[in-house]
């Protein structure tokens, strides 16, 4: 079994400033408020493998993992994938931008499977990745229209 979960939001701001600050990752933890480090373990021109270490959860502990990422922005794209999985089977994501009249629409998609004996169940994920995802992209629209403001 796999789940799914897709969520969007419509950024103020035109295409170019959302892509270049959403795929700063050396930025992300000024970005999202989950992060509490990013490292870059390797770049092979659009392709970035990095260590994401989270702020640690109510019961104290500290969740990292590595990923890949590779950007395409003349598709407005980026595809990812976890390396080190965790306690996923797998874990795909999928950003799609698209210029809106508002500013940039952001579309993030997951796919992924829980292991056995996880934390939680696909569902169970899926509902705590919807929740965050949501938060997430409401704080990343409201700090890039901040910046975007300061700029102006």
């Amino acid at each position: 079994m796999a789940a799914h979960t897709e969520n969007e939001i419509t950024v103020p701001a035109p295409f170019d400033t959302v892509w270049d600050i959403t795929n700063d990752l050396t930025g992300w933890t000024d970005l999202f408020s989950e992060y509490a480090d990013v490292e870059i373990l390797s770049r092979d021109g659009d392709r970035v493998t990095f260590r994401l270490t989270m702020h640690p959860d109510e019961q104290g502990r500290v969740w990292s993992w590595v990923s890949e990422r590779t950007a395409d922005r003349d598709n407005r794209t980026v595809n990812a994938h976890r390396v080190e999985t965790g306690p996923f089977v797998f874990m795909d994501i999928r950003w799609e931008y698209e210029e809106v009249p508002d500013g940039t629409l952001m579309r993030w998609a997951q796919d992924f499977a829980m292991k056995p004996g996880a934390p939680l169940d696909d569902a169970g994920m899926a509902a705590m990745i919807d929740r965050n995802s949501r938060t997430q992209m409401a704080l990343i629209s409201d700090r890039i229209a901040e910046q975007k403001d300061r700029a102006a």
